[in-house]
């Protein structure tokens, strides 16, 4: 039997912990610390373990609960979520305007609300009694698949609605894009190449990929957004007009986007969609166009709609930003964690008013999914602040010169081995004296659970790269007072701390070192199994891959990662010239 006054408590921090969601996600102005919402957190999560019968599918610790689905559900949407017919020019636009005022027998101006359309991924959400019951795509308009588990996880989608404004319906379903901001994505991507997963192609795909994952907490993981922007069915509230539905969704807590605004008649909407459009590369996420919407619900009933779409709406598109042009070479750049990714040198095209040069490839699979070839004409897209991609080849247009790209097997930065692991999509250098790769394998080296050096930070090591001082990781012991004192911000004392932490580092166990070398797959814990049965350095020179293999927790790939290892020359060099400092 649970005690009326935790019963009582655990439902005052739910109502707290969502309010200060609230303020933090929608209306972006938190009014407590990290660390108090953190205790908050804290001591729900421990009253739960303690009275787990109190645990709800909608309490804020329940996020990333739920177990994975073996397939998705359906959801019948109450009210079709139809599409929108396209407008793609101004003339388009005013058309539109005439057949809407032809319609309702008027030659008076027509109210619209203009909204940025998001480019992302259409969701609806219903609550019952404010508390948050299904969650599903759009799906062909009438199902969508129910996705509820995962839009739990999405933090700026409110478990319960705030009703201290407005009182909620007893019924709302509420329709909204989810999307992944620009830079969000772009973090994602080094991740998963990092992982030597492929990346995704664009925010989009990113947000429906991770919409669309089995495993709830997988979703949990990625960085997605939502801004409603609509309503389906509503039971025990009636709204007059689509403004009226943006300026209250923000009080029961459903983040709807700050740009929307309220037309008083087509000129202004035109008005509003080039402010937009001059606006959109400054924002923080994709957007395709703008949406109008004719304001009025009594209207738009009397409009209906025609075939799948609402006489009532348009979608003004942005300009195409895709043009043809021709890959006059592929080359190969060496990121920070030695992947390989090939680029396609462009002949110069304008894409969305920017001259476009490159783009990029992704990986050797995607290159031959598309079958792109040097010499051949293809479809570029330019979105926002993406690195342009080449959508498609046009194949009519191939001469029978066009050249197929090869993958190298030497790193072009710096001659060392490229190798690709099994099942990853990513080519690899594994020299660990790149210098494309050497500022990361630095700070790695460095790390407190690594050598632990204190003091060689993100922008020393910077300048110590940049100025030549470092080529290697076995540069860092063969440092001289002299040549740190003329480094910004490093006087005469810091420069001898610094030596005095290096020469301190020598001092550390095979585990560690093994760990600060980087080698693909060998994280702490594995460095310390392999450390602890093979017991001296000198070992990795010599075993191979079946010794490995007869190692408790080390598996294939870990093997030929660390054969290949100390196998290749560079890497011997730069470790036996740490072992000549001292190390």
């Amino acid at each position: 039997m649970v005690p009326k006054e935790i019963r009582e408590r655990v439902q005052r921090l739910r109502k707290e912990i969502e309010y200060h969601n609230y303020r933090y996600y929608v209306l972006n102005d938190p009014v407590i610390s990290d660390p108090e919402y953190d205790a908050l957190m804290r001591e729900l999560e421990e009253l739960e373990r303690q009275y787990p019968e109190l645990i709800t599918p909608n309490s804020p610790t329940q996020r990333v609960g739920a177990p994975p689905l073996e397939e998705f559900g359906t959801v019948e949407h109450t009210i079709p979520m139809l599409s929108l017919a396209n407008a793609f020019n101004e003339e388009e636009v005013l058309e539109f305007d005439r057949r809407v005022k032809r319609f309702l027998g008027t030659d008076q101006d027509v109210e619209y609300t203009a909204e940025p359309k998001m480019d992302g991924v259409a969701v609806e959400v219903v609550y019952e009694r404010g508390e948050l019951v299904v969650g599903s795509t759009r799906g062909d308009g009438y199902r969508g698949e129910d996705i509820t588990q995962n839009i739990r996880t999405i933090r700026t989608i409110p478990l319960f609605l705030m009703e201290d404004e407005e009182p909620v319906p007893e019924r709302l379903a509420v329709r909204g894009e989810v999307y992944m901001e620009i830079e969000d994505f772009k973090r994602l991507n080094r991740e998963r190449e990092e992982r030597g997963e492929a990346p995704f192609a664009n925010p989009r795909n990113a947000a429906a990929g991770s919409l669309r994952q089995l495993d709830p907490s997988i979703t949990a993981r990625r960085p997605l957004n939502i801004f409603f922007y609509g309503i389906g069915e509503v039971v025990g509230r009636e709204f007059e007009s689509q403004w009226e539905v943006l300026q209250t969704l923000p009080k029961w807590g459903l983040r709807v986007n700050p740009l929307v605004e309220l037309c008083p008649d087509i000129q202004r909407a035109v008005q509003y969609y080039r402010r937009i459009l001059d606006l959109k590369d400054e924002l923080p996420y994709e957007m395709d166009g703008v949406v109008l919407k004719v304001n009025s619900f009594e209207l738009q009933r009397r409009l209906g709609e025609v075939s799948r779409s609402p006489r009532w709406a348009v979608a003004f598109k942005f300009p195409a930003e895709e043009a043809t042009t021709r890959v006059l070479d592929i080359v190969v750049q060496v990121g920070r964690t030695g992947v390989l990714t090939p680029v396609a040198l462009l002949e110069p095209v304008q894409v969305g008013g920017v001259e476009v040069k490159r783009a990029t490839l992704h990986n050797m699979d995607e290159i031959e999914r598309k079958d792109v070839r040097i010499g051949d004409t293809v479809l570029v897209h330019r979105a926002g602040e993406v690195i342009p991609e080449i959508i498609k080849v046009i194949k009519e247009k191939r001469t029978g010169k066009e050249r197929k790209f090869q993958m190298p097997d030497r790193c072009p930065v710096c001659g060392s081995q490229v190798v690709r692991f099994p099942g990853e999509v990513a080519y690899r250098c594994i020299g660990i004296s790149c210098p494309a790769q050497l500022k990361g394998r630095i700070r790695h080296f460095a790390s407190r659970r690594a050598m632990d050096i204190d003091g060689l930070g993100e922008k020393l090591i910077d300048q110590l790269v940049e100025k030549g001082l470092v080529k290697d990781l076995a540069d860092i012991y063969y440092l001289r007072k002299e040549q740190l004192v003329g480094l910004e911000r490093m006087a005469e004392k810091s420069a001898q701390n610094l030596l005095d932490a290096i020469e301190k580092s020598k001092d550390t166990t095979l585990a560690r070192f093994l760990y600060a070398l980087g080698i693909r797959h060998v994280g702490e814990h594995l460095a310390q199994v392999l450390a602890e049965h093979l017991g001296s350095l000198e070992r990795f020179f010599m075993v191979d891959r079946d010794e490995l293999l007869q190692i408790p927790e080390v598996g294939p790939e870990v093997a030929e990662s660390v054969v290949r290892f100390f196998k290749d020359e560079g890497n011997r060099r730069v470790i036996e010239k740490m072992l000549r400092a001292g190390v």
